[in-house]
């Protein structure tokens, strides 16, 4: 029988590029880091940005890195607290555990807390072994140009 399931073996800094829409000399802030983030992605992400991420208050960030857990507490306040520096025309990357990971948030939980920031999300993008991400962004009427 096949099976359509992708696995991850590596994540390199074209591939992270190409599924994440990043570039050198965009800057990304990362919010929610502990021991458990996948350190090969944050890497390829540096590397596709060609800068560090930055975890301090930043005027006009390009995108943030939200990593969430379920017992983080409500997504729904973590996705307005990362709009503070992020630019009009940025978007959050929400990270979560995969499913039958520690800490996996359910689709639901997600999309509810998306819906009450008054966001949107797409759908979720494998980049890692045990993480995946997705791009929340404002609603078309609140992006600016």
């Amino acid at each position: 029988m096949h099976s359509n399931r992708k696995v991850f073996v590596t994540v390199g800094t074209t591939e992270v590029a190409t599924l994440l829409g990043l570039k050198p000399g965009q800057v990304v802030q990362e919010l929610g880091w502990d021991d458990d983030v996948d350190e090969v992605l944050r890497d390829a992400i540096m590397d596709a940005i060609d800068a560090d991420l930055v975890d301090e208050a930043v005027d006009g960030v390009d995108a943030v890195l939200l990593w969430w857990r379920a017992d983080d507490g409500d997504v729904a306040d973590a996705l307005v607290d990362s709009l503070t520096d992020l630019s009009k025309s940025g978007h959050v990357w929400l990270a979560t555990p995969k499913v039958g990971r520690p800490g996996h948030v359910d689709a639901a939980d997600i999309s509810e807390g998306v819906t009450t920031a008054g966001m949107a999300v797409t759908a979720p993008v494998g980049v890692s072994q045990t993480w995946h991400v997705q791009k929340v962004v404002r609603p078309k009427a609140g992006r600016g140009r």
